[in-house]
């Protein structure tokens, strides 16, 4: 235990399954080269969805990869993604678990909406076959504390273990809930992030219906532009990331690499609307402000914001008045970028591959950029980074995530110098 009575905390391993890529290497290097992961989702012209594209996910088959398909017939889509890049995090990490003490590793993994293609499936079966013919996997295969259950069963963790589900801040919650766990002594490491596979009919119509989504159909690849004047909605995305949180001494010992340090989070609610956040940005300000602190860094230590910029029109402006009203003058200096320009909008799992972004920032000393950005527009006057990846030195990264329900979470991640 250090003099402060927390525990160091480092990400040793990280694992993606993404629109950009299904394993860390490509997805860093889809980030790196400002590439679009947003496509036509096949089947919604049919439906005539006011939407038609999303960030989808692209040849990845969970049975294959893990040479089970009885599991994967038993669980849902976004428990495959988790599983999965859950198993590539700890190859990544080097953390050998038949020597390790499974008591003290445990899963906090997010999600916001859970199993929808099952829960899509049984509606049909139960209104065409009957409730007696529903799945006897049927809720197991839909809860939302499904994806860190059946990581802690495939990889035998019994530490602690349990499931975030605040929207689309689902993934950074989880972050910080297994930073706390690690800090205070509960777990020497955790497996934590989110996954999300809501491009369903019921997902994607869900959204229309919301009018929240971008319906720059003919356009895709241009169709995410945070902080752009000409933005028109979000798209939304699918996947999972995963990263291995770790104590600092427990890693050292075993000789593991480090990305970079977890050195705080922070968390707030607007109380404000359930679907929109508040324009004076005190939520989204207050939970920057709390990470930071956390941190036990200064407000000008940090040269990165891993921003929410979901290419809504409030969203993007009131989270620009958050880092100002956070940052004051320095905000001035901040770099500030939104990956779902390049991924689209993951919802629960978007904090996950946020925060794996941040952390190869710090490591490589690359900045992502904004995809996309093409016309200021003046109530979003920072450096978003335009269009192009930046070489750059930065010591503190946060990286935000605010959902439905008025849901901020930040979560701080400083470079890893001994």
């Amino acid at each position: 235990m250090s003099n402060s009575g927390r525990r160091r905390v480092v990400i040793t391993g990280m694992g993606v399954i993404s629109p950009l890529g299904n394993n860390l290497k490509d997805y860093w290097a889809g980030i790196q080269a400002g590439a679009n992961g947003i496509r036509l989702v096949p089947w919604a012209p049919d439906l005539k969805l006011t939407t038609t594209i999303a960030g989808t996910v692209q040849n990845f088959d969970a049975a294959e990869i893990l040479g089970d398909r009885k599991w994967a017939r038993q669980t849902d889509l976004f428990v495959h993604y988790a599983v999965v890049s859950a198993q590539e995090a700890l190859k990544d990490s080097g953390l050998d678990l038949a020597k390790a003490n499974t008591e003290r590793v445990g899963c906090v993994h997010g999600s916001g909406i859970g199993g929808l293609n099952e829960i899509e499936d049984g509606n049909k079966i139960l209104h065409t076959r009957g409730p007696g013919r529903l799945n006897p996997f049927f809720i197991p295969k839909l809860m939302l504390n499904a994806g860190a259950g059946n990581i802690a069963i495939k990889f035998g963790l019994r530490g602690p273990n349990f499931s975030t589900a605040s929207a689309c801040t689902s993934a950074n919650n989880a972050l910080g809930m297994a930073l706390r766990h690690i800090q205070y002594g509960d777990a020497d490491v955790m497996l934590t992030g989110g996954s999300e596979a809501a491009v369903t009919v019921l997902g994607l119509g869900g959204f229309c219906a919301a009018r929240a989504m971008s319906s720059r159909n003919n356009e895709p690849e241009k169709a995410s532009r945070p902080f752009d004047k000409n933005r028109d909605g979000f798209v939304m995305g699918e996947g999972a990331a995963t990263l291995v949180f770790e104590e600092l001494e427990h890693a050292k010992k075993r000789g593991a690499q480090i990305y970079c340090e977890v050195l705080g989070y922070g968390a707030s609610d607007d109380a404000f609307h359930i679907t929109s956040p508040s324009e004076d940005g005190l939520g989204a300000q207050r939970s920057m402000e709390l990470a930071v602190a956390d941190a036990r860094v200064n407000l000008s230590d940090v040269g990165y914001v891993s921003a929410h910029g979901t290419s809504t029109e409030y969203n993007d402006k009131t989270e620009t008045l958050a880092i100002k009203n956070a940052f004051g003058e320095h905000a001035r200096k901040l770099m500030v970028s939104s990956i779902k320009s390049m991924t689209g909008h993951l919802l629960g799992a978007s904090g996950a591959i946020a925060a794996v972004a941040s952390a190869m920032a710090l490591r490589d000393e690359i900045v992502p950029p904004t995809r996309n950005y093409e016309t200021p527009d003046p109530a979003c006057d920072l450096d978003y980074v335009p269009n192009v990846a930046r070489k750059a030195r930065v010591n503190v990264a946060i990286s935000n995530s605010f959902g439905f329900g008025g849901h901020n979470a930040t979560v701080a991640f400083g470079r890893f110098n001994g």
